[in-house]
């Protein structure tokens, strides 16, 4: 690599241009912007002391990215107009590609220049949550979302810078997201506006799975032990190089942090009743969702939203690691969820009341302004007391999709469902409240049971229709008709009728049917099936009544000319009847046909397993309509069956 070695115009330090792309060099002697011109060297003025940090990136630092070799060469740090602070990589490749690794709050984009076949948006048309589509040369159309737009101020740089740097130089930009980790910047310090677009990474995407935060000393770093300039007490900042208010839990002060000097607001006005369930300082682990890393509270707001009239608050802690940034623990009606960032561009409308993300639909819960009403601990933007946004709540549970849009931002985030057990495990304490109530995400715990039910049932169905063809149809053993003579209710005897012999198969059920024409009468069988060969007896009772009329000029009839009994298998052989009759037929004889059928199709057996196995899915069932009655009674957006009485 050729090296072009020259003198800084400011101190006469030396200088050495590495790579080819560069244009301004901050002179590492006097911390001038030196920029490299067809008339020799400028000096652009004086750049203030990067702010000092944990980011585990350096200059000097070589990577490899797919297969390319790289090395970071130049560092720009920019201050965002809304406070926070992120920082800006250049990255040289080996082939010549020029790279841009933006680092904030934990996570790490790499981006490129890349041509566009049209011209890119107006910055003034732009807005938050604004799907647009950009016209690429080779990949065609990209659709992007609109994350954020804003103002940068070029704060401080190192190193060497591919673009004219201009210290406190403002610039206008928007933040776009695609889906699959793509991620854009649309510049518009320049007309045309220039895009950079590329992907979310980690460090081992980068070739640096080892690195760790790097350790500084504390007197380069800006002091992380301080003491609130208002009341004296000792503070700690736990990101000094992100941290951009401090609330002191101690005095109730609001502090602005720059570069870890405090330095006093206001008085917070702190509300009636503050009951943090968790202090500032705890950590926890939640496992795959902190890829099993400790994360610390070093935040916490109270915040609020009012609907008809009514005031509902709920407690926010704000956690960190450099390694995974920051994520929010968020504490409603005694229910706990981890959230951590969505991809706005994997979110797609559905409905005016839904939403899809990842293949989950989400149903709209909430719309409403939420409020700041109390803060204490340390925060990465400008947090006021009062400060409002827009927040609008999806749910699927276990999960919660949130939207909080102004007119410069949105923030999709996505909640996942804690039990209280797993906050207490996950922190080490015990005896935290229990919610009282259903969550908007809070997961219905036995669908389990409906599940393992509705499958049970549909084996018994199952097993039953394959029963069918391997029992054979009906058969008629015996059909005879009889003729019983006239008797009533005052006849003193009864009449008894013999069958003919039939025979009865081993392992099949045996129905005796009796069909006569009473009319307005009734008559009562009772039947015996006699075993010839050791005259055992089976009996039965069939009773046979028709009564019919008209009363008040509407005819009614009640009972049937047709009845049965089902007796289950008997042991194989010959049988005969003996018919018993008894009751009112009037003065003409009654022919009385009788049918001995087996292997009747009966669903006695399957409809009483069908009500057994059925009797759990069907509470749970009807705990389930409870259960989602209660959740959707709190939303501004019930669902039509949902009494909200």
């Amino acid at each position: 690599m050729s090296v072009l070695v020259s003198r800084c115009p400011s101190c006469a330090g030396t200088l050495e241009f590495k790579a080819g792309s560069t244009l301004v060099i901050i002179c590492p002697h006097c911390r001038s912007a030196v920029a490299r011109t067809d008339r020799g060297l400028e000096d652009l003025g004086k750049v203030a002391e990067i702010i000092q940090s944990e980011s585990p990136l350096r200059l000097g630092l070589k990577g490899n990215w797919r297969g390319h070799r790289f090395e970071i060469t130049g560092r720009v740090q920019h201050r965002h107009e809304l406070g926070g602070v992120w920082d800006e990589w250049y990255a040289t490749f080996s082939n010549g590609w020029v790279g841009w690794l933006a680092e904030a709050q934990g996570r790490f984009y790499l981006t490129f220049h890349q041509p566009v076949k049209a011209g890119l948006p107006n910055f003034d048309s732009l807005y938050p949550g604004e799907r647009i589509e950009i016209n690429l040369p080779k990949k065609g159309i990209l659709s992007l979302v609109v994350n954020e737009k804003g103002t940068a101020t070029a704060i401080a740089a190192e190193g060497e810078i591919p673009y004219k740097f201009e210290p406190e130089q403002k610039k206008l930009f928007a933040d776009l997201q695609a889906t699959e980790g793509v991620f854009a910047t649309l510049d518009y310090e320049t007309n045309p506006p220039v895009l950079f677009l590329g992907e979310e990474v980690t460090l081992k995407d980068l070739g640096w799975e080892n690195l760790s935060p790097v350790k500084r000393d504390i007197k380069v770093v800006s002091a992380v032990s301080l003491n609130c300039p208002n009341c004296g007490a000792p503070l700690s900042l736990q990101a000094p190089d992100k941290t951009e208010r401090f609330a002191c839990p101690y005095c109730d002060s609001l502090l602005d942090v720059n570069q870890g000097k405090l330095t006093w607001l206001k008085s917070l006005k702190k509300p009636k009743k503050v009951n943090f369930a968790l202090e500032l300082g705890m950590t926890a682990s939640f496992g795959n969702l902190t890829s099993n890393q400790p994360m610390k509270i070093i935040g916490s707001t109270v915040r609020s939203v009012t609907i008809h009239g009514e005031t509902y608050y709920w407690h926010e802690y704000l956690l960190y690691n450099p390694k995974i940034g920051f994520r929010w623990l968020v504490h409603s009606d005694n229910h706990w969820n981890f959230v951590e960032p969505a991809n706005p561009a994997e979110i797609f409308k559905r409905s005016d009341r839904e939403i899809v993300y990842r293949g989950k639909i989400f149903k709209i819960f909430q719309d409403a302004e939420a409020k700041v009403e109390y803060v204490r601990g340390e925060f990465y933007w400008r947090v006021e007391q009062g400060e409002k946004v827009r927040a609008i709540d999806y749910v699927a549970p276990p999960f919660s999709l949130s939207c909080e849009l102004t007119q410069k931002e949105i923030n999709w985030s996505l909640g996942h469902y804690l039990r209280v057990s797993e906050v207490e495990k996950a922190f080490g304490v015990k005896d935290l409240p229990k919610p009282a109530n259903v969550a908007p995400n809070q997961p219905f715990t036995g669908d389990f049971y409906i599940k393992w039910g509705l499958a049970s049932l549909a084996i018994l169905i199952l097993i039953s229709l394959l029963m069918i063809p391997l029992t054979g149809s009906s058969k008629v053993v015996f059909s005879e008709t009889v003729t019983l003579r006239p008797f009533s209710l005052t006849s003193s005897s009864s009449q008894v009728v013999f069958s003919k012999p039939f025979n009865i198969e081993a392992n099949r059920n045996i129905v005796i049917t009796a069909q006569a024409p009473v009319d307005n009468s009734w008559i009562e069988l009772d039947v015996d099936l006699v075993n010839s060969a050791n005259e055992e007896v089976e009996s039965v009772t069939i009773p046979i009544e028709y009564y019919y009329g008209v009363e008040d000029g509407e005819s009614w009839s009640e009972g049937g000319n047709t009845n049965e009994a089902v007796l289950s298998s008997l042991p194989a052989g010959t049988y005969m009847l003996r018919v018993e009759a008894t009751g009112d037929i009037g003065s003409k004889p009654i022919p009385v046909h009788l049918k001995v059928e087996q292997n009747v199709l009966k669903c006695y057996n399957f409809i009483c397993a069908f009500i057994i196995l059925a009797i759990v899915p069907f509470i749970t069932l009807v705990r389930k309509f409870s259960f989602e009655s209660r959740r959707w009674s709190q939303s501004m957006f019930p669902p039509a069956w949902v009494n909200q009485n």
